[in-house]
């Protein structure tokens, strides 16, 4: 079953570089590539091509190495450093990068190499305990059957497939099926992997995995809730969510992406709140019209936005545009409880005065309007137009003038700036 596109001499090098390990150790290719392979030759779906190579490799650790650091060593001797680009060593779970630059047409490959190993989970949602094992507990370890399955790569015959877990039958039936009936209670960040996956593939859920899915978000089975310290959230409800939830927005179609994730009730992994809001489309959109990043217009529905941005880690600047749109929440909320009617007898000088207030920026109002924060029409108003107005006069002109630079200048032009602002129309 040759890859199209992956020159064959590429695969030979590989598994003679892998028959010089131990006996019986054997080296196999996994992941997308066996899974879009299947898609493309056994059910006519578009070949993506493969912007990478995924391995594993048996051996365990010998001799202070890794085997897929004694694999990488093999293959750099036999290849020499004129095909070898770069080789980056990871000591933590034992994989390798290798970048190969061979010649035309084929060009550049990169690959990585894992040694093969197996995980357990002390508790639900923790990162996992990994220790080194054999491929069948490799492919046991990942997320869907369509996921677990494995080229073998032998120096001679052609590449031999395994399916341990039944995952061409559900290519065929194109549908997502967890490996375990636990799998997503050890790690809930699997559902964010399946709506990616639904979105890239048009697969759904498979009925199995869709009743475990419900059953385990409604015993919600990991040791914090919402509304616990954001601080004591595990990884896969953290930082690993965070992560899976950054490669959705970035990398797939997510608008498909999150209409599975909500449709499977899993949008209460990033907070109840969400899971209710039928508005995180046109939010999202607006979001990018303005320029902002989707992570924080997702976010910001949350019942605490911030709360949330701290649990999933979000960068100092995403947290601070959300602060500043709770500071403009209350500043109109204030102007309400103190009797004025916030922007219906308001001048364009008055609106932007409370709107470049510090510390306020741009970037707030800009969310303020993919929120759909009211009253709509002079945030408008003030980001297309009125915060792009100038003093009439130029700090040249008025130093011309007589004006002396300093801070007094800088007020004149703030003044000027005004009085123009409150010509405008409402």
């Amino acid at each position: 079953m040759p890859l199209p596109g992956v020159p064959p001499r590429l695969l030979h090098w590989l598994a003679a570089a892998a028959a010089e390990g131990p006996p019986g150790a054997r080296l196999a290719l996994v992941g997308g590539a066996v899974r879009d392979l299947l898609l493309h030759r056994q059910h006519q779906d578009p070949w993506l091509g493969v912007p990478d190579l995924d391995l594993v490799v048996e051996g365990g650790r010998r001799d202070g190495l890794p085997a897929a650091h004694r694999l990488a060593r093999r293959l750099m001797q036999r290849l020499g450093s004129g095909v070898v680009v770069s080789c980056r060593e990871h000591g933590a779970y034992g994989t390798v990068e290798i970048e190969l630059q061979l010649p035309a047409p084929a060009g550049t490959w990169l690959l990585d190499v894992a040694t093969a190993r197996c995980e357990t989970y002390p508790r639900p949602g923790e990162n996992p305990q990994v220790s080194y094992g054999s491929l069948d507990d490799d492919l046991a370890r990942r997320d869907f059957t369509i996921n677990a399955m494995a080229l073998l790569l032998a120096d001679g015959p052609a590449p031999q497939l395994l399916d341990p877990h039944g995952g061409q039958v559900d290519l065929a039936l194109r549908q997502l099926r967890f490996l375990h009936p636990h799998s997503l209670r050890d790690d809930p960040t699997r559902l964010l992997r399946a709506a990616r996956y639904a979105a890239r593939l048009g697969f759904d859920l498979a009925p199995c995995s869709l009743e475990q899915c419900r059953r385990t978000l409604a015993a919600w089975p990991w040791p914090w809730r919402p509304g616990a310290p954001p601080e004591q959230a595990p990884a896969a409800l953290a930082t690993r969510l965070r992560m899976e939830l950054q490669l959705l927005l970035e990398r797939e179609a997510w608008p498909e992406a999150l209409a599975a994730l909500q449709r499977w009730g899993g949008m209460v992994l990033l907070d109840p709140a969400l899971q209710a809001d039928h508005h995180w489309q046109r939010r999202l959109r607006w979001a990018g019209r303005l320029g902002l990043p989707t992570m924080v217009a997702l976010v910001a529905a949350a019942a605490d936005p911030l709360a949330l941005a701290r649990r999933l880690q979000l960068p100092q600047g995403q947290q601070r545009l959300l602060q500043d749109l709770e500071i403009l929440r209350q500043r109109l909320a204030a102007a309400r409880q103190t009797g004025e009617v916030a922007g219906a007898d308001w001048s364009a000088a008055r609106w932007t005065a409370l709107l470049e207030a510090p510390p306020l920026r741009p970037d707030s109002v800009a969310l303020a309007l993919a929120v759909g924060l009211q009253p709509r029409r002079p945030l408008l108003r003030w980001w297309w137009h009125w915060r792009h107005l100038r003093s009439p006069l130029s700090a040249a002109a008025l130093i011309a003038a007589g004006e002396r630079p300093g801070p007094a200048l800088g007020a004149k032009l703030r003044q000027l700036r005004l009085e123009r602002l409150e010509q405008e129309r409402r």
